[in-house]
């Protein structure tokens, strides 16, 4: 393959780069949009009790779930004036008219004192938006703007599920463009300072550009097929950026080594698509696996990161692996052109510090002589001192995960959205000033029964602790007791023998203790069928999805880690440290998300409202992308320390020149990583705060304190134990193992090539 590779990219260089960017116009022209047909939900899992008692309530019961709520406050007087109420009747009638709208139904229209706020200045109007999540928003889009703001003498203000998740879409599509638009100037100044040259630093922002692109357009064409989160567009930004950089920086780093060592331009593309390039393409498949294992999950909102996740990773590969060599051999060694460094050469130069003898590669012989200079003390010193370092960062790194012991979790409700969002100032009204969550309950859908069974099955549900009322077709119900007997409470919850019944929780809906009751509320006997659902059912159908598919998930990404890092290394010992360092680098995230985003540590300055529990789904997605990002950077420094060691033989040595070699693309991958991570962080969701900000601090824990210190001072510690293998599985290695095999370097060029395993590592032991 890699040759077949290098062979393209010499002989039509040109068409490489023409056919790159006529894919570049078919994706952008594919993908424009793709946004507006991504969707904010996806926390349902098909099939389960919730999700079947939603299809039912649509089927039977029309309008009985309320998705769109309007607080209405009278400009004058309360709401029960005659002038307040027939201009809400009026509003009223007329949303009821509108297509696409059912069980409308308002104060005024019932009555009902659980549809006004209890200072009886405003009333609620409650409806259902019919159909999919974009018929829902499309609905929406199309009647906002003729019943928000003044309405006859009315104040109305939107809410409910549909404008929560439309004012999260929106939200997360103008955050994702501000965060492009800090990100890409700050990465492109770190590129620079990291390379030295403006052109250098421009080639990984173009495989960025190909991998976002080609990605976006993968998304509208899988939108048009099945669910997509509108949350998985951040993770094409992340990775598309954060992957071409990884890859790009360990591409050109390599290309200009074997520039250094005397190669032509054309032979040194290939030996860097032959040795660097293996690596690529395994760090590539490791966290491709990584999100992959997302499928595994029902629920769409966790599949729709496999979808973004797996394109963008193979994007970024195939980007790095042939458009980036054509560019290379165009370029040649003007690959240093706009070189930034060489006011600084001249000022050594000036104070007699040295001379570069062939002008044409002063940029990529300096670099070649020193980089890693710096890295190779590093892992000297860390080697000296491997128990200390090692126990010292392992019991940190425990200590920054405890918090995690004390998760909980939940889902996130309408205040992840900033305060200025309307819908949640609605739902906040709702929560403190109207008793019984009208737009939220506990929803019961029963099978063929008596009026004397349901009444029964109503009063025992509503004796339950942490029950407020439980309201039915025969009446409402308080601590198992008919409040109503004469008659219904409410019209329209008897169809074809099936019943709706509503369990009204007295405290929050969707905390531990409203969970805690769908429990009981199913656990509870039934004189027939009932499927239970609500906002709270559907995050314990959700909890339980994952706890019965975690293990699949998990089994997954660490066999497939396994195998590809024996393949590398040939190695039993060297994969099993590996998925144990990558698992320490989620420590710190993990701890931090509980101690911040749960516990409210640092809300004020971060300026979200914690709630007491994190939702469910985003750490399952973070470990996925984490611990693959992780393994990205190990197979970076692995496989640079096996290419050493099968040179030298000395694990020491090839320990820290690995280190020494890697250690520098590593923390600067990971810089610009963790830029784009935090750009993605200052979102104003709380979700996507949590997923930008917790993965940046992933990766910056891995690359400076894992790879930095645990590594060297592990692999110290176990020595050429590291290299171990059943003879049967070296057999294996022989036939099948991946070998970068990097062709020694020329006599008259080792010097320069090798002065930091050498002459630095003799000062370095000194």
């Amino acid at each position: 393959m890699f040759p077949a590779l290098a062979r393209l990219t010499a002989a039509r260089p040109r068409l490489v780069l023409i056919s790159a960017l006529l894919f570049l116009a078919l994706a952008g022209f594919v993908g424009r949009g793709a946004g507006d047909h991504l969707l904010a939900g996806g926390t349902e899992v098909p099939k389960s009790s919730s999700a079947r008692a939603a299809a039912a309530l649509d089927r039977e019961f029309p309008g009985s779930r309320p998705n769109l709520v309007l607080l209405v406050t009278p400009a004058r007087g309360g709401v029960d004036s005659p002038e307040s109420a027939g201009a809400a009747k009026a509003l009223t009638d007329r949303l009821a008219a509108e297509a696409g709208i059912v069980g409308v139904r308002s104060y005024w229209s019932t009555g009902s004192p659980a549809l006004r706020t209890d200072d009886g200045r405003s009333g609620l109007v409650l409806a259902h938006l019919e159909g999919s999540e974009n018929a829902v928003a499309d609905t929406l889009d199309r009647i906002a703007p003729h019943y928000r703001g003044t309405q006859g003498g009315l104040d109305v203000r939107i809410g409910g599920l549909a404008a929560v998740q439309h004012d999260i879409q929106s939200t997360i599509r103008d955050d994702l463009v501000r965060a492009e638009m800090i990100a890409l100037p700050i990465t492109l100044l770190i590129l620079v300072l990291v390379f030295g040259s403006a052109v250098a630093a421009l080639l990984p922002l173009g495989v960025g550009l190909f991998a976002m692109f080609g990605t976006n357009a993968v998304l509208r064409v899988v939108a048009g097929v099945t669910d997509v989160s509108v949350f998985a567009q951040n993770l094409t930004t992340v990775l598309g950026l954060g992957l071409a950089v990884d890859y790009g920086l360990f591409m050109v780093r390599r290309y200009r080594e074997e520039l250094a060592r005397g190669l032509s331009p054309t032979e040194a593309v290939a030996t860097t698509l032959r040795t660097a390039g293996r690596t690529v393409l395994i760090s590539a498949l490791t966290l491709a696996v990584s999100l992959a294992a997302m499928l595994a999950f029902p629920q769409y909102f966790l599949r729709s990161f496999a979808y973004a996740g797996i394109p963008v990773v193979m994007l970024a590969a195939v980007g790095a692996l042939v458009v980036l060599p054509a560019a290379l051999v165009l370029l040649g060694k003007r690959i240093d052109a706009g070189d930034l460094r060489k006011p600084f050469r001249r000022l050594r130069r000036s104070r007699g510090a040295g001379t570069d003898s062939t002008p044409g590669t002063q940029s990529t012989q300096s670099a070649a002589s020193t980089d890693g200079t710096g890295w190779l003390r590093v892992a000297h010193t860390v080697m000296r001192r491997a128990p200390l370092v090692a126990f010292a960062t392992l019991a940190g790194l425990v200590v920054l995960g405890l918090p995690f012991l004390g998760v909980k979790f939940g889902t996130a409700d309408d205040r992840q959205l900033p305060v200025t969002a309307e819908s949640r100032q609605v739902q906040q009204v709702i929560r403190d000033h109207i008793d019984g969550r009208p737009a939220g309950s506990i929803e019961i859908v029963l099978g063929d029964t008596s009026a004397a069974e349901r009444a029964g099955y109503a009063a025992r549900l509503s004796a339950l602790d942490g029950v407020a009322r439980v309201v039915g077709p025969d009446g409402v119900f308080r601590a198992g007791q008919a409040e109503s007997p004469a008659g219904p409470a409410e019209p329209g919850r008897l169809e074809g023998g099936s019943a709706y019944l509503s369990v009204v929780p007295a405290g929050e809906e969707l905390s531990p203790a409203g969970q805690e009751l769908v429990r009981e509320v199913r656990a509870t006997p039934a004189p027939a069928q009932a499927l239970v659902g609500g906002a709270a059912a559907v995050v314990v159908d959700g909890k339980d999805a994952i706890a019965d598919r975690l293990w699949i998930a998990g089994a997954v990404v660490v066999l497939a880690t396994f195998v590809l890092v024996f393949l590398l290394t040939g190695s039993v010992v060297m994969p099993l440290l590996a998925v144990l360092f990558a698992a320490l680098s989620l420590t710190a995230m993990f701890g931090a998300v509980v101690w911040v985003v749960q516990d409210g540590h640092l809300s004020g300055l971060l300026d979200f409202t914690p709630t007491g529990s994190i939702e469910t789904q985003l750490p399952v997605l973070m470990f996925c992308v984490a611990f693959g990002l992780s393994m990205d950077y190990g197979v970076f420094l692995l496989s640079r320390v096996k290419e050493e060691y099968d040179t030298t033989g000395d694990h020491r040595h090839s320990v820290a020149i690995g280190l020494a070699r890697t250690g520098s693309i590593i923390t600067a991958a990971a810089c610009v990583l963790a830029v784009v991570m935090a750009a993605i962080g200052a979102s104003r969701v709380t979700n996507t705060m949590m997923f930008g900000a917790g993965l940046a601090l992933a990766v910056l824990v891995d690359a400076f304190v894992v790879r930095g210190l645990l590594v060297p001072a592990t692999l110290a510690l176990v020595g050429e134990r590291s290299w171990w293998a059943p003879a049967f599985l070296r057999r294996v290695h022989a036939r099948f193992g991946i070998d970068e095999g990097g062709a020694p370097a020329p006599a008259e060029a080792r010097p320069q090539t090798v002065a930091v395993s050498s002459t630095s590592h003799e000062s370095a032991t000194r």
